[in-house]
C-alpha cells in the first residue's frame, strides 16, 4: 500500500513475511535497474519512503524475483504484462516547497 504523508513523501508498505528482498519498480525508474529497495520492518512488513514530484506514476513490487501488484494503491491499470499499480502524488503545499531530484 502507499500513503502520502504530511512531510510530502510517499511511503510504500508491502507485506511479504517470507521475502528476502523487496523493491519497487516503475515508470519513475524505467522499470529497470535496482529500483527502490524496501527495508524489512518486522512482522512481515517491508517499507520505504521516497520523494516524488506531483503527478501519476505506475509501479509494481518485485519480491525475490516475483512481481506483485498493489491493489491498495490509488488504482490499477491492466497492461499486456498484468496489472500495474497507480500512485497519485497531489500538488499541494508540501510539493510546492520542494522538488524531488
Amino acid at each position: 500500500m502507499t500513503s502520502y504523508n504530511e512531510t510530502g513523501y510517499v511511503e510504500f508498505k508491502f507485506f511479504r513475511p517470507q521475502a528476502r528482498s523487496v523493491r519497487v519498480m516503475g515508470d519513475f525508474n524505467g522499470w529497470s535497474g535496482a529500483g527502490l529497495a524496501l527495508e524489512y520492518r518486522g512482522d512481515g512488513w517491508w517499507g520505504a519512503l521516497a520523494c516524488f514530484n506531483p503527478g501519476s506514476y505506475r509501479f509494481r513490487y518485485l519480491a525475490d524475483g516475483v512481481w506483485y501488484t498493489d491493489f491498495a494503491a490509488n488504482g490499477v491499470e491492466l497492461t499486456k504484462y498484468g496489472y500495474n499499480s497507480v500512485l497519485y502524488v497531489p500538488r499541494n503545499e508540501f510539493s510546492m516547497k520542494k522538488a524531488c531530484a
